[in-house]
């Protein structure tokens, strides 16, 4: 597989990586990947798009190879800052923007707030919790969220990284937590998204603590309701096989006044493009022709 070439930036003073996968005249395309996950997990997307676009795919803060930050809570307007700094750094805008799951996320908050810098915009899975499982977090009091969030933190305080004795060990290791990947995908992915030791074992590269987040900050209410800034037109793209929610059926997509198209994979779970490739290039680059 062709590669790209590894690059950094600074935002909020953290050295941020990112890969460029070249062609400098293309239109822009940026590709956002989701928690505990890796820029490299879009090497498959990209190759069927490199020809048509100059396409970045950066390291979210926490993940990758992207500095690790200080303190216990990695908050999503952080997230959104770093692809805003990434993206004025490096002049493209307007821009399209492929995100999956926590990136999906960021891309549909950075649009809500950067409408004029988005050409398209395609969200796999980013539409957060279901809305069930957010009112049943914040039936809770705010003393209940913090203690919560405390109590994860210290329990993430004493949580050892995991070693893996070898790269094959990590790499049944993915295979078994997403047997939907295939064999030449899981260690492609476990290949870029681990470091060996100084002992020799192996390690996942995101830091524990992304797992954390806190419990102050932008709602979810307050987040849906400024989809409703977002003007380009707007891929929502879900798995059948997701734990995800139908965003249509749960009334999220109410919030969206913006030109919105729903795509729903069979045979995919969470990862629709990783899960049904083909199909998935397909419906985007149909709706990115459009």
């Amino acid at each position: 597989m062709h590669g790209p070439t590894s690059h950094t930036y600074f935002s909020q003073r953290l050295r941020l990586h990112y890969v460029d996968w070249g062609n400098p005249d293309g239109p822009p395309m940026i590709l956002i990947h989701g928690g505990r996950d890796h820029c490299r997990n879009w090497d498959w997307v990209a190759e069927q798009f490199g020809d048509e676009y100059h396409i970045i795919a950066p390291d979210l803060r926490g993940h990758g190879d992207s500095q690790w930050m200080l303190g216990g809570s990695y908050s999503q307007i952080d997230y959104v800052y770093d692809i805003a700094q990434l993206l004025q750094q490096k002049q493209m805008t307007p821009v399209t923007i492929i995100g999956h799951s926590l990136g999906g996320s960021i891309s549909l908050l950075y649009t809500a707030l950067h409408p004029d810098s988005v050409h398209k915009l395609v969200s796999i899975e980013g539409m957060g919790p279901p809305p069930a499982m957010i009112k049943e977090l914040f039936n809770k009091s705010m003393p209940e969220r913090l203690h919560i969030w405390m109590d994860n933190l210290r329990n993430l305080s004493g949580r050892l990284v995991r070693r893996y004795a070898s790269l094959e060990e990590a790499f049944q290791r993915m295979q078994t937590e997403n047997p939907q990947l295939t064999e030449a995908q899981a260690r492609h992915l476990t290949i870029h998204g681990s470091n060996q030791n100084e002992d020799g074992t192996y390690s996942w590269k995101f830091d524990n603590y992304v797992r954390s987040f806190p419990p102050t900050g932008i709602s979810m209410e307050e987040t849906w309701q400024m989809f409703n800034n977002i003007t380009c037109p707007t891929l929502l793209v879900r798995g059948l096989d997701s734990w995800a929610s139908d965003p249509v059926a749960d009334g999220r997509t109410k919030h969206f006044n913006c030109p919105l198209q729903i795509e729903t994979f069979a045979d995919a779970g969470h990862w629709v493009h990783h899960d049904q490739l083909d199909l998935f290039v397909d419906k985007v680059r149909e709706f990115l022709r459009d």
